[in-house]
């Protein structure tokens, strides 16, 4: 599925994420930027272990930020690694997770990057509501394309059907009024 937001495309897309040819993906990351579970594991794992040693160059990365590396062996060119926070039902999750977004999109534009594919950020083992992280995901990256020219294409990419239908549902609340390019 495809929405115009501004001049540019939001997609919702089933698929692995490793294999997404974009300008960087983003990995949904721990403040330790180690090696986790879930999309991280499988990140690391396609990129190859010098993912996991441009990460500890790093150092680390607080909760609502993100930092960059190289892709290495993904087609991607880069990773953003992106903290979301953990699920504790404060209102400072929901501003948390918002500024993952945008950070994730913000160092992305600011390193040349024009197309960025996501995760569903905390919905798996941070335990965030994945309605509520949905829409929340929605209403920020749709809310930076339509502000910002430099990202042209923001793509989200799920494993499963569940977390597809819950961004489908927020996509189609949110985006009512925009044009749908594609279905």
């Amino acid at each position: 599925m495809q929405y115009q937001c501004g001049p540019n495309i939001l997609e919702l897309v089933p698929g692995d994420i490793c294999h997404q040819q974009v300008d960087a993906i983003v990995n949904a990351a721990n403040e330790q930027l180690s090696v986790g579970g879930g999309v991280c594991g499988a990140i690391h794992k396609a990129a190859g272990p010098e993912l996991a040693l441009a990460c500890a160059a790093i150092g680390g990365c607080p909760t609502g930020e993100s930092r960059i590396t190289a892709g290495f062996k993904l087609a991607a060119k880069h990773v953003v690694h992106a903290v979301g926070p953990m699920w504790h039902s404060r209102s400072a999750d929901a501003v948390q997770l918002e500024s993952a977004y945008v950070s994730a999109l913000t160092v992305a534009a600011q390193n040349d990057c024009h197309s960025i594919a996501f995760p569903a950020i905390s919905t798996g083992i941070f335990g965030y509501p994945l309605d509520e992280a949905a829409a929340i995901a929605i209403r920020t990256v749709a809310h930076f394309l339509e502000h910002h020219t430099q990202i042209t294409l923001a793509r989200f990419v799920f494993m499963n059907d569940e977390t597809f239908e819950a961004f489908r549902y927020a996509a189609r609340r949110h985006l009512a009024s925009t044009a749908v390019v594609g279905k």
